[in-house]
């Protein structure tokens, strides 16, 4: 008995019972589905979220307020407020620094902005004129916040693409018109292009002001939430980090690093912990998958065992006939195989349907890991051959004479 013979009976004894088969390889062609949308889902964040990241500029650094001792207890990372405008304007101007092009001070607070009847809450960023060039603004219409803005706390306002839907309808040029922050009246005087992004990097979902009038106008503190320095090339940030790290430093007269009020990241230490965590979720999502492919795989087993019981006496009459163990075995087995390989195909078809839906649905890049679909149709092969051993097996090992008296 050859190898085409014996896949043409495994074949044959799979569509005797054409719905049985079907409810076999469904539990299969989820998990595999699962899998592969999961983790194409999971990768198609990933390159967005760097995307996004990216867009900002890869000689970009940011220093944010860090941790402060105080009495000897260490407060939380963010928790103090110690940077302000002056930090920034002492940077640009330090004869000590040498790699830094540009510097951008920003305060950002999330406001209720009204224009006639309509209203969002959206992020409120207070800026300085360098914050086009650092973080690569593009504008739309009209102008960008001027030095003389910041200087004379003017109360313009550029909004971005999504603020201007939100207040004016989409395609709007809302130049010249007023709309209210806090209950306050600010003069548009410009809209930014769209960039893109999600959440606090959703650049399309701000509306700049001028930083001193975020700052004493609308919230009345004296800090700045951050600073935005440009480096002058990608191969000198580690220059300009400690440039600019041991000057904060010295001007916040602290002698002791360890000590620092403030924490210096680049995009590549932001890229790296948003990359993990949207790995740990992908890994995480693709394990709860991968459940059911062990279920699949069960209900897989279960069925040969009944297929098993059913063909008893075939086995029996095959035996009596001179078939070889080994050929029993190759045909079950071969049947689990062909179930659990079908399942892969059609799953690995679902997932790529699926993740494409939902990533065009989310605006989100479509893309399918090659490396999942070729685990996951390894792995659905593997499964064939683990949960279809033992039933082959058992088939197998049947005595001629009691399967032929099998009722």
């Amino acid at each position: 008995m050859d190898f085409s013979e014996t896949l043409l009976s495994a074949l044959e004894a799979l569509t005797l019972n054409k719905l049985r088969t079907v409810l076999a390889t469904l539990g299969v062609v989820i998990g595999i589905g699962a899998v592969i949308a999961l983790v194409s889902l999971g990768q198609s964040s990933q390159k967005a979220v760097e995307a996004q990241i990216q867009s900002l500029g890869s000689n970009l650094l940011t220093v944010m307020p860090g941790a402060q001792t105080s009495g000897g207890i260490r407060q939380a990372a963010g928790g103090v407020t110690t940077l302000t405008y002056d930090d920034a304007k002492a940077i640009l101007a330090s004869p000590q620094i040498s790699s830094v092009a540009n510097v951008s001070a920003e305060l950002s607070r999330r406001a209720q902005v009204t224009a006639g009847r309509n209203n969002t809450n959206t992020q409120v960023l207070g800026v300085t004129p360098a914050y086009r060039e650092v973080r690569k603004i593009t504008l739309l219409n009209g102008s960008f916040v001027a030095q003389r803005d910041v200087d004379g706390l003017s109360k313009v306002a550029v909004l971005g693409p999504q603020v201007v839907t939100d207040l004016f309808g989409e395609g709007a040029n809302p130049v010249g018109e007023t709309i209210r922050i806090n209950r306050m009246s600010f003069r548009v005087v410009g809209t930014t292009a769209p960039k893109g992004g999600s959440g606090f990097l959703n650049q399309d979902d701000m509306v700049f002001v001028p930083l001193t009038t975020t700052q004493k106008q609308l919230f009345g503190v004296d800090y700045v939430g951050s600073i935005s320095i440009e480096a002058k090339g990608e191969n000198i940030m580690s220059q300009a980090r400690d440039e600019v790290g041991y000057f904060l430093l010295e001007r916040h007269k602290l002698s002791d690093p360890s000590t620092a009020d403030f924490s210096i990241f680049s995009q590549a230490d932001v890229l790296g912990a948003a990359s993990q965590v949207t790995g740990t979720f992908t890994a995480l999502l693709s394990g709860i998958a991968a459940i059911s492919l062990l279920v699949g795989g069960i209900g897989i087993m279960n069925i040969m065992f009944v297929t098993v019981t059913e063909r008893t006496r075939e086995i029996g009459l095959r035996k009596a006939l001179g078939a070889k163990k080994k050929w029993i075995i190759a045909q079950f087995l071969l049947e689990s195989i062909i179930l659990t390989i079908a399942g892969g195909i059609l799953g690995m078809l679902l997932g790529t349907i699926l993740s494409f839906v939902i990533a065009n649905l989310i605006n989100l890049p479509f893309t399918v890991s090659l490396s999942s679909v070729i685990l996951a149709v390894g792995v659905s092969g593997g499964i064939g051959v683990l949960f279809g051993w033992y039933p082959a097996q058992k088939a197998a090992n049947l005595s001629p004479i009691e399967a032929l008296r099998y009722e």
